[in-house]
């Protein structure tokens, strides 16, 4: 992947971390929120925060170099 598809991706990837972050506040919220609706949106949550930590020590140099 190119550079400015990485980014893409990244900003993509930014954006439904957010999104089910704040999904996952409201689900919080509600009286009688569903455990394996939350559960499996957390799951999803924490995937993401590895491919954008994964992206973005793809974009940044590697100082050991």
């Amino acid at each position: 992947m190119e550079q400015h598809e990485l980014l893409a991706s990244l900003e993509a990837l930014r954006t439904e971390h957010r999104d089910l972050d704040q999904a996952i506040t409201d689900l919080q919220a509600a009286s009688a929120s569903d455990e394996l609706l939350l559960r499996r949106l957390k799951k999803r949550k924490l995937a993401l925060r590895d491919r954008i930590d994964q992206i973005e020590r793809l974009l940044e140099p590697d100082e050991l170099a």
